[in-house]
């Protein structure tokens, strides 16, 4: 097995906002693939999708409106791995996949979207509007019929994914498995909510499916407990339920949040092998940042500062 990166651990504190909001961008070493006015533009990226959830945590809104909010903002930006600007599978298609929970045990999941603009978005109306919790590849009537925005195929593909997965293709570059969305939050009414969104893995065979839709695996948030986000190796995060596990080492054995976070990455991550990184708030207000991946993209608040690791 090859040697892994050090866990890395960032915490912030509670603050006397009564909300927190936490996100990330995927976990890997992608910045040896951008140019550099690409890598200048990641924290900037960030901490505009940051702000698009903390106004309306600021104004009173739920955390559910503000994780869809920070997740559509970054699937909006080419520079990340989620709808515009997604990986391409080996037939050079965007395949997208999504989900939602809230801390009262609501969830809506998407897989292998196609056709809606902004895949968090569909995962939200699946969870709001209809009987089901995970829909595979929606066709264009039923993301219209929910009010959606449609975007046809061009739309998702950008000049340097189709580079990139050619220099996969030819042997040039290592497939990432690592790019990956998603926003935590907790709002001042103690509701919880998580978020994540992704393009999954450059040249993935037509159909995989990863952690980021799986409810327990990639994405999961459980009031008075802790909203939790992944990204990763996903088939390692769905063999370890990761999401889940963190809520269940907080709940269950009381673990302190980042006792909880960290000890999931070395069980359920490392201890396969795999990389990948964890965002989660606690009930408090709490935030922890984990990888053990080379690097991991997020944002949070400690204290007044705002955060952004690249």
């Amino acid at each position: 097995m090859e040697s892994q990166p050090a866990m890395q651990v960032y915490a912030g504190s509670p603050h006397a906002t009564g909300y927190a909001l936490a996100l990330h961008a995927g976990a890997g070493g992608r910045m040896e693939e951008l140019s550099l006015d690409e890598q200048g533009r990641y924290p900037a990226g960030l901490a505009d999708a940051y702000r698009a959830g903390e106004d309306i945590l600021a104004a009173g809104g739920s955390a559910l409106d503000a994780v869809c909010a920070t997740v559509q903002h970054l699937e909006d930006n080419p520079l990340f791995n989620a709808g515009r600007g997604a990986a391409l599978t080996a037939d050079g298609r965007a395949e997208l996949d999504a989900s939602v929970m809230t801390g009262d045990g609501r969830a809506g999941a998407i897989g292998a979207s196609r056709h809606a603009r902004n895949p968090v978005l569909a995962a939200r109306k699946i969870m709001e509007d209809s009987d089901h919790v995970f829909l595979v590849a929606p066709g264009v009537e039923l993301v219209t019929g929910w009010g959606l925005q449609v975007a046809g195929p061009e739309y998702f593909i950008t000049e340097a994914r189709r580079e990139q997965l050619a220099n996969v293709r030819s042997g040039e570059l290592a497939g990432s498995r690592h790019g990956t969305v998603g926003a935590v939050a907790v709002d001042v009414r103690g509701r919880m909510a998580a978020a994540t969104s992704t393009g999954g893995m450059v040249n993935q065979s037509e159909g995989r499916v990863g952690d980021t839709p799986i409810i327990g695996a990639g994405n999961y948030a459980r009031d008075a407990v802790v909203a939790v986000s992944c990204t990763g190796d996903g088939e390692a995060f769905i063999q370890g339920v990761v999401a889940h596990e963190v809520a269940a080492r907080v709940r269950y054995l009381r673990a302190g949040l980042a006792e909880a976070v960290a000890g999931t990455i070395q069980d359920e991550v490392a201890g396969r092998g795999a990389t990948g990184g964890i965002i989660a708030v606690s009930a408090g207000g709490a935030i922890v940042i984990a990888h053990n991946s080379p690097a991991m993209f997020a944002a949070y608040r400690d204290g007044d500062e705002l955060v952004t690791l690249t």
